[in-house]
């Protein structure tokens, strides 16, 4: 499992132009599932994300978490993150450590209703759907987890 996750000021995700999620500070998080990926996983990650100190303190050091400022996240689901490149003939990147949707899903969801138990406010994308992100990268800060 691999996280994405950056700093906004504001973010929101459409599916066929309407909005379906939006937040405004906090995180946007995008999730990649590999296959073999397990609940335990799902909620250590989203731990890790909700205590993750990328937020700036009164003396503007990376000191406080998304618990402690009280922000949101909008968690979309994003299958490419699995992929792998290396050792590949051209340039079409492997996806076939990417869970499969009836693997993922409930792995997603079981990532998301972390965030609930925790206090998180959240919004998420529509999973497998195409979606488009918009978001303004606060700093910018991005940071990449994994499991």
């Amino acid at each position: 499992m691999r996280v994405v996750c950056q700093r906004v000021s504001e973010a929101r995700v459409r599916v066929a132009g309407e909005v379906v999620g939006e937040i405004g500070p906090g995180l946007a998080v995008l999730l990649g599932i590999e296959r073999g990926d397990r609940d335990e996983d799902a909620r250590r990650l989203a731990g890790k994300v909700a205590r993750l100190r990328i937020f700036e303190d009164d003396a503007g050091k990376f000191d406080r978490s998304l618990l402690d400022v009280g922000g949101a996240a909008l968690v979309v689901s994003q299958f490419t993150l699995i992929a792998d490149s290396r050792g590949q003939k051209g340039t079409r990147p492997d996806f076939s450590r990417a869970a499969p949707r009836a693997e993922a899903e409930p792995l997603y969801e079981t990532f998301a209703a972390a965030f609930r138990e925790l206090g998180i406010p959240f919004q998420t994308g529509v999973f497998g759907a195409r979606m488009a992100l918009e978001l303004v990268n606060d700093g910018p800060v991005t940071i990449i987890l994994e499991t």
